[in-house]
Formats: C-alpha cells, sequence, structure tokens
C-alpha cells in the first residue's frame, strides 16, 4: 500500500449557490484538488479571478502556504452562532450544493496565523470528504488525478 497523499479529486471551476467576501456579493471562481494523508485532508485552491475573497486578500498581502485550518460540523448553524457570539467575525461564507453546503471562514489570521473555516457536512460535502478518505486509503499510486464536476 502506498503511503502520503493522493489521489487528488480535482474540480476545474466550483460552482457555488452564493458567495459574500465580507459581506458583500462575490463571483468567485476558483479550482480546487482535494486530497488526503490518513485524517488529514489538503486542499488547494486556485482564484481563477480577481474577485474579492479571502484568498486574494491572503495573497495581495504576499502570503504563501497554509491559509486556512478547517472544522467540519454536521451542526452548523450552531458552530457558526457560536463564534460570532465570542466575537469572531465572517471574512467570507458561501454555500456549495445547497443549505447544507454552508462554510464560513472566520477572520483569526491576527490572532492564530490562519484563518479558521467552518464547513456544514451534513449535506453533500460529507459523503464527499469521505469518499476522498476511503480513496487515499486504499491508494495504489494509480489515477492520481480524478476530475470532479
Amino acid at each position: 500500500m502506498r503511503r502520503g497523499v493522493g489521489p487528488w479529486f480535482y474540480v476545474d471551476r466550483v460552482q457555488t449557490d452564493y458567495f459574500l467576501c465580507r459581506g458583500v456579493e462575490s463571483e468567485l471562481e476558483v479550482s480546487v484538488a482535494v486530497a488526503n494523508s490518513g485524517e488529514l485532508q489538503l486542499e488547494l485552491i486556485q482564484p481563477r479571478n480577481d474577485a474579492s475573497s479571502a484568498f486574494t486578500e491572503f495573497l495581495d498581502a504576499g502570503h504563501d502556504g497554509a491559509q486556512r485550518v478547517a472544522y467540519w460540523t454536521e451542526d452548523f448553524q450552531r458552530l457558526y452562532d457560536n463564534a460570532l457570539s465570542l466575537g469572531y467575525t465572517v471574512t467570507q461564507e458561501g454555500s456549495i450544493g445547497g443549505e447544507h453546503g454552508r462554510f464560513a471562514y472566520l477572520d483569526t489570521e491576527h490572532d492564530h496565523g490562519t484563518a479558521i473555516e467552518i464547513c456544514d457536512i451534513s449535506g453533500p460535502t460529507g459523503p464527499f470528504f469521505s469518499d476522498i478518505r476511503d480513496a487515499a486509503a486504499n491508494w495504489d499510486g494509480t489515477d492520481p488525478i480524478r476530475r470532479r464536476r
């Protein structure tokens, strides 16, 4: 069995239901590649336009490397509300695949050096992430890049 990271699941253009950066609609276009190494999931994000986003802010500030750490939840609204009650502000948020595909990035870079993402896995994202983890567990090194829509 091969150890490491992979296979990578590539989405050329992520389709969001909506996307807001600092509360304002943004026409974000990104490509992503997602893979696991054991239980750790890695996500590479490539902005495809100059639309406002935490990604472009990060790059425009001259940063590279890890931009965020993500936490998954099946109780997104509770975690979202709790974060706001603790004084966190939302840098960007949106949805992929319906109301149970919400995500939000909390503005914690100044406190922690990286942003915190919270992601709802009670909808289609949960099975997608499970499929990626399972593919990594059984990966023999073949077919390292797999396209998804």
